[in-house]
């Protein structure tokens, strides 16, 4: 017993010390130094209980000759550790690799500053010191009224507008009020990932419209007549609906409610006018509702511009909910505004009752502070931030084409995300992109959490600096130059 605790008491004394040091000269953390220092320390002690055993067995001569020199033996081990480290740290061009791995670049949640022309708003809001109950006042009717009519071409009227906290909140609310368990919600994939779950989450059905892909390199290689891939409506663009399916879909009783994604997250499509109407006819003829998700309205890229569902025909106006919010333009996620559209008086009742039954329909204190402050003083903020995202998704594209042609940037007319095609590359992407973290850093969005139909992509959110976008795409041509070597080295 002596024994072990003579070791222990050495393995503390010069074990973790010396190898904390050695440890914090090649980590440079003092997080790493202690855990490292603890586990020599434990290594010591495991081997003075060895030196015990082997005492206890007989062999005295081995026993004492390893516990005489056992300090030397743990000084030399943690010099050794100590002189490994300095070597790291003074090699040129090493030394700055070593936390680069460690650095992470997340691109699948937006990192801009906040969107209004300065935040007095809200500080002013907060100086008030008093943080009670809030009331939604004229002016928040007025800001969203004035934003659409503006920016939109679309004319609401004041009793349309139903404040709400979210807009995911407010879908998951209107699929329970709007439905009943085991009734079908149609959407077109690949399409939100929070869809799914306020469906499968409130006992519903999830029915798919799968979008029709065609990437335009493909329809341009193919001549026209010769029953290849260019579509019959092909329109210029990689994705678009199938109303054949659409249709049968929707004509089945049990589907009652359908959520539209306008614009499209995450493939960026902008539906035409034509489109939006055909859907609208559909819906009218099958009597199924339409919660159209609008949140992404006021990111369109420079010169392209979104129509608003409701606006486009008296069908669509009547069988139709729009969700909007000034959250993802101007990054005011987190004070949880947002408001829903529904022209309908009927159909409005029933979303107001069920917003009001779910509580979610009181705004927090800066809620409606910071929606005014967006819509009346962010216009210019809101156009240079649309030049901003265009350079980046350019520059995202261009060096996917010189330095990565295995992965295709679908061509995207809204929202600050990329739909990147993987189809060429070598491997699966949802593997791909737990390589990637793992191996680069970098954190992506696998599509495969978008439905079936996204198996093959990821999905990278370029709202953040140029900086941060460059250092990403360079992680992610290092990530698949590792990834297909491995890829084809398990074969």
């Amino acid at each position: 017993m002596s024994l072990l605790l003579k070791g222990i008491l050495i393995g503390l004394l010069f074990g973790v010390p010396v190898g904390a040091v050695g440890a914090m000269t090649v980590q440079r953390t003092w997080e790493h130094g202690v855990k490292a220092g603890l586990l020599t320390g434990m290594g010591s002690s495991i081997a003075d209980c060895i030196y015990a055993a082997i005492g206890a067995f007989g062999l005295t001569v081995v026993s004492d000759f390893l516990l005489k020199y056992q300090t030397a033996i743990h000084l030399a081990g943690g010099t050794i550790v100590l002189f490994m480290g300095i070597h790291l740290l003074f090699r040129k061009g090493e030394a700055a690799e070593i936390p680069a791995v460690s650095g992470r670049v997340r691109m699948f949640l937006s990192s801009f500053a906040i969107g209004i022309t300065n935040p007095a708003a809200i500080q002013e809001r907060a100086a008030h010191g008093v943080f009670g109950y809030s009331i939604v006042p004229e002016e928040w009717y007025q800001a969203y009224m004035d934003w659409w009519e503006r920016r939109h071409g679309f004319s609401m009227e004041k009793e349309w507008l139903v404040f709400c906290t979210g807009v995911v909140p407010a879908i998951s609310s209107m699929v329970r009020k709007l439905t009943t368990a085991g009734e079908n919600v149609l959407i077109q994939t690949p399409v939100y990932n929070i869809f799914f779950n306020s469906i499968v989450n409130n006992g519903r059905n999830i029915v798919e419209n799968p979008l029709r892909y065609t990437p335009r390199a493909h329809v341009n290689a193919c001549p026209s007549g010769t029953g290849g891939l260019r579509p019959s409506r092909y329109d210029g663009n990689d994705y678009q609906m199938d109303f054949e399916d659409l249709e049968r879909k929707l004509s089945d009783p049990r589907t009652t409610l359908m959520i539209l994604c306008n614009p499209h997250n995450p493939v960026g499509r902008i539906w035409s006018r034509e489109e939006l109407e055909q859907v609208g006819e559909l819906c009218g003829k099958y009597h199924v509702t339409v919660i159209s998700d609008e949140i992404h309205c006021d990111l369109t890229s420079p010169g392209k511009e979104y129509i608003p569902f409701a606006s486009v025909s008296e069908s669509c106006r009547n069988y139709s909910i729009t969700c909007m919010a000034p959250t993802k333009a101007f990054n005011l996620a987190g004070l949880q505004t947002a408001a829903v559209a529904v022209p309908n008086p009927i159909l409005r009742h029933k979303v107001w009752r069920g917003l009001n039954t779910d509580e979610v329909a009181e705004p927090n204190y800066f809620a409606v502070e910071a929606a005014v402050a967006a819509f009346t003083k962010g216009e210019a903020w809101l156009d240079a931030l649309r030049a901003y995202i265009q350079e980046n998704k350019n520059y995202v594209e261009n060096f996917l084409k010189k330095e990565v042609p295995q992965i295709r940037s679908v061509p995207s007319q809204a929202t600050y995300l990329l739909w990147l095609d993987c189809q060429k590359m070598q491997g699966c992407a949802k593997e791909f992109t737990q390589y990637l973290r793992e191996h680069t850093g970098l954190y992506l969005s696998e599509g495969r959490q978008y439905g079936e139909s996204g198996s093959s992509f990821i999905r990278m959110n370029i709202a953040c600096p140029r900086s941060r976008v460059e250092d990403g795409m360079k992680r992610l041509a290092e990530g698949v130059r590792g990834y297909e070597k491995w890829v084809l080295a398990s074969c």
